[in-house]
């Protein structure tokens, strides 16, 4: 999804869809691959973000003289920042191009949406060649940062690139050389494309990016969106319950009571920590188990004998001093 043609293919292809009443059933083969691609939830943070990148964009879209306002999603490794980005992305992407459908006939096609990975070890210039890549910008080894960086400015503002979307923001350290002019070089194309950016990255706040006058800058500028791990009460609401009951609503097992997996929240929650990312994953993997198996159904004993990623398991079986 770091060039365009492959994020319009995943923003534009339709995403999986749930089983439906009235639905012929679907092949042991169809399910997998389902349960392997699976639908996107609608977590609170996906709500959050969805509603202030929509407030953003109108509120930048006719300011002309500094830097639009910007969003840093940010929270702990499995939490559903890049997930919670791109079902953003693709919903701006998608109610643009119905709003602006390229003209019969023409060889430019819309880009509303960029989506851009900051390299390990990011230098100005490795990051702004990431940003010509996305769209094809041709760089050759004898252009200079400068170069690359008017013509993505020229290009992307050519394309009518509305969101910027900047993932993996974490992995720059301004207090670095090669940081603070990767960070400057961020600023600058936020201040020279008419564009709203949105930064993810993993606990944002713990790390030097917020540091500084130029991390005063970016903290002054943008809007924090905290993809933390779900509560397990909120209130009157239980946030982590509904989410699986979301979760367990879009299976497509045989054998499952519905009803089941919600009754089971203090054990998931306590086993992911109550994030997200942790949490489908268990329930994707139990599903795939309960097809293979034949059992059709997810029980509390299929969910224990899955071991799931190392983070999650560390926080369920914290190992003992000896």
């Amino acid at each position: 999804m770091t060039t365009w043609q492959g994020w319009d293919r995943f923003a534009t292809t339709d995403p999986p869809a749930p089983p439906r009443p009235g639905d012929p059933p679907r092949s042991t083969e169809e399910r997998l691959a389902y349960h392997s691609a699976f639908v996107t939830i609608r977590t609170p943070a996906i709500s959050t973000l969805a509603t202030q990148v929509r407030t953003l964009m109108l509120l930048g879209r006719h300011q002309q003289t500094t830097a639009r306002p910007s969003l840093i999603v940010t929270g702990p490794a499995a939490a559903g920042k890049t997930t919670a980005l791109l079902n953003v992305g693709r919903t701006c992407h998608l109610a643009h191009i119905r709003k602006n459908p390229a003209p019969p006939g023409s060889a430019h096609a819309v880009v509303p949406v960029a989506y851009v990975l900051v390299p390990p070890g990011a230098t100005a210039k490795t990051l702004v060649t990431e940003f010509a890549r996305y769209l094809g910008i041709p760089v050759t080894a004898r252009m200079t940062q400068t170069q690359i960086t008017d013509a993505v400015c020229h290009t992307y503002t050519q394309a009518g690139v509305q969101l910027v979307m900047i993932d993996e923001i974490h992995r720059l350290n301004p207090r670095t050389t090669t940081g603070a002019q990767t960070a400057d070089l961020i600023k600058d194309l936020s201040e020279r494309l008419p564009a709203t950016f949105v930064y993810a990255g993993i606990n944002v706040t713990d790390t030097p990016l917020f540091s500084g006058t130029r991390g005063a800058q970016l903290a002054g500028r943008a809007t924090l969106v905290d993809c933390g791990p779900l509560p397990a009460r909120h209130g009157t609401r239980h946030p982590f319950r509904d989410v699986i009951t979301d979760i367990e609503n879009a299976l497509d097992l045989t054998h499952h009571k519905r009803g089941t997996l919600p009754r089971h929240a203090s054990y998931l929650h306590q086993r992911t920590a109550g994030r997200i990312g942790s949490l489908t994953r268990l329930i994707r993997q139990a599903a795939i188990t309960a097809i293979s198996d034949g059992t059709e159904r997810i029980t509390k004993a299929t969910l224990e004998a899955i071991r799931l990623d190392h983070l999650a398991e560390t926080h369920h079986r914290p190992r003992r001093d000896r």
